[in-house]
């Protein structure tokens, strides 16, 4: 049995995709900014997440910019037809490489034809509306104009699904009683959980939560508790983590990203790492001593 089997399935919109993706972030140069210090490796990396049976990939037009998305398309169009792309607007890059909103009709109308135009597509499968009232975490504030744009461009045939990135539960319901959501991309993982209910309420409608930085991202997972658990079971701490996340909930959709294709089969493995119910104790407590 393959890894992906191991996985598991989710309904992202009206596709069943593996609980295994990949994220497509780490694509970029440093600070996902630029192009890659490789372009033939992170060609590999991809097609070899295909190879695995990867059907979801995560990205954005605004990593890079751009970036991420042309090497999708030289690696992997005409894509699988199965095969899931989401995508994320509601941001984009300076100059320098820092991190502002662009929250207006025009610029997520923009950065949908980017998204389309770089990874020759006609139609996106999900577009992530991203909230940046915060760019350290979800914070407050509405997004009701920005919905409405994208349900304009799901009506115009451009999107198919529309989900949301960085928002908070009263996000989610306010956005709910505009259009369908598929899907919430939010930061959890073994240590951060402050969407433990979010998580819950979420899998109780059939709707998919796909943890981002679900390793940790710039400050990657540190524990001594982490590493003894990874040791007794024979595998990375990376791998426990991730193989948390698989056993957390059923919704959860997992886009761990590398530039290295070891790392990725690293990554895909951990859907065959077993938790009994003292090691997922042991794992819960983590949290706890964190915070």
């Amino acid at each position: 049995m393959s890894t992906q089997t191991t996985a598991g399935n989710w309904q992202l919109g009206d596709r069943s995709v593996s609980r295994m993706g990949y994220g497509a972030m780490q694509l970029a140069g440093k600070g996902v900014f630029g192009p890659p210090k490789d372009k033939a490796a992170a060609l590999a990396v991809l097609r070899a997440a295909i190879e695995s049976g990867v059907n979801h990939i995560d990205t954005s037009d605004f990593y890079g910019p751009h970036i991420t998305n042309q090497l999708i398309r030289e690696a992997l169009h005409p894509y699988a037809d199965d095969l899931v792309i989401v995508t994320k607007i509601g941001a984009r890059r300076d100059d320098q490489g820092a991190w502002l909103p662009a929250f207006s009709a025009a610029e997520l109308t923009q950065a949908v034809h980017d998204n389309l135009r770089n990874l020759g597509l006609e139609q996106l499968d999900v577009v992530n509306l991203r909230a940046m009232f915060s760019v350290h975490g979800p914070a407050e504030g509405s997004q009701d104009e920005q919905l409405e744009t994208l349900a304009e461009l799901q009506r115009q045939g451009l999107v198919r699904h529309i989900g949301l990135s960085n928002v908070t539960p009263k996000q989610v319901d306010d956005a709910r009683k505009i259009v369908d959501i598929v899907c919430v991309q939010n930061l959890y993982n073994l240590v951060t959980r402050e969407d433990e209910a979010l998580v819950d309420s979420l899998a109780a409608d059939g709707i998919a939560y796909v943890p981002f930085f679900p390793l940790g991202g710039f400050s990657p997972l540190q524990s001594d508790k982490l590493n003894s658990v990874a040791a007794e079971l024979g595998a990375t701490p990376m791998q426990v983590a991730l193989a948390w996340l698989l056993h957390r909930s059923p919704n959860l959709l997992l886009i761990p990203g590398t530039s290295s294709v070891a790392h990725l089969q690293q990554n895909l493995a951990a859907a065959s790492v077993q938790l009994d119910d003292e090691t997922l104790a042991t794992l819960n407590a983590i949290a706890v001593s964190a915070n």
